[in-house]
Formats: C-alpha cells, structure tokens, sequence
C-alpha cells in the first residue's frame, strides 16, 4: 500500500517584514534577515496573532538572485491566550515572489495539542512593500 497526502485548508497566515539586515555573499550565498512585524493566522479551528517581538525571517538567496531558502520562526498568541510557536523552511520565487513552505507548531495548551502533529503546507506571495500573505494547509496522510 502507498499513502497518500491530502491538504485541508487550515487558514491564511499575514504577515508584514520590516527592517533588513543584508549580510552579503558568505559560504551558503547572501543573507537577508527581515524582522516581521506583524503575524496574523485567521482560520476555523485556531485565530492569533504575533505575540513577541521574536519573529524573523532568516532568507539566504541564491549566487543567480533567483531562489530564497526560507528560515522563519515567531511565536503567537492565540484569541484565547494560548502560545504556539511557529517555525518553517521553504523555498521562494525571487523573481515571481511565490513562496512554498512547510510549518510545524509547537504548543502545551489543552486547546490546541492538535497542532502539534500537524505538518503544514503552505502557498504564499509577498508583494513590493513586505506583505506575505499564505494559504496555509495542514498535510493529511492516509492509506487507502
């Protein structure tokens, strides 16, 4: 038997960079580190929003300027008060600015264990002005 995986929509995640540090050209490419001002996730089962000033996105871009590896972590907090961290790789479009990522959540709160086993998938676009915007979903695996 072969799994298979569908992805169930689980919301949108908004998020607005801010600040950047351009590191330049080291051994893994060029470096841009973004703070990120501003996280929303807007679904049916989970509502929250940034609660820390820790979130940054750590993107090292190709020799060619094309393609961005993705390293993003920041922590919300839930409508009801419960914490959940938030991390993710992915890939990015330099040209186009589609991204692909693929979240993990962390939390202790009752409510919300579920997300702890939940492997995320999400499509994003980030615009001229450092809005990201992303469907996120969460990866079902099953066997037939």
């Amino acid at each position: 038997m072969k799994p298979t995986a569908t992805l169930v929509p689980l919301g949108t995640i908004t998020a607005q960079l801010g600040d950047q540090i351009e590191l330049g050209s080291g051994p893994k490419g060029s470096r841009l580190i973004s703070d990120v001002v501003s996280v929303e996730l807007d679904g049916d089962r989970v509502k929250a929003s940034l609660a820390t000033n820790d979130a940054a996105d750590w993107l090292t871009i190709s020799d060619s300027g094309t393609l961005g590896c993705l390293d993003v972590r920041f922590t919300l907090i839930t409508d009801d008060g419960a914490y959940i961290y938030v991390e993710y790789s992915g890939r990015a479009e330099m040209e186009t600015g589609l991204i692909a990522t693929a979240p993990t959540f962390q939390t202790g709160h009752d409510k919300y264990l579920w997300l702890n086993r939940v492997q995320a998938a999400a499509a994003g676009v980030i615009d001229e002005n450092g809005k990201l915007i992303y469907s996120l979903y969460e990866v079902q695996v099953s066997l037939p």
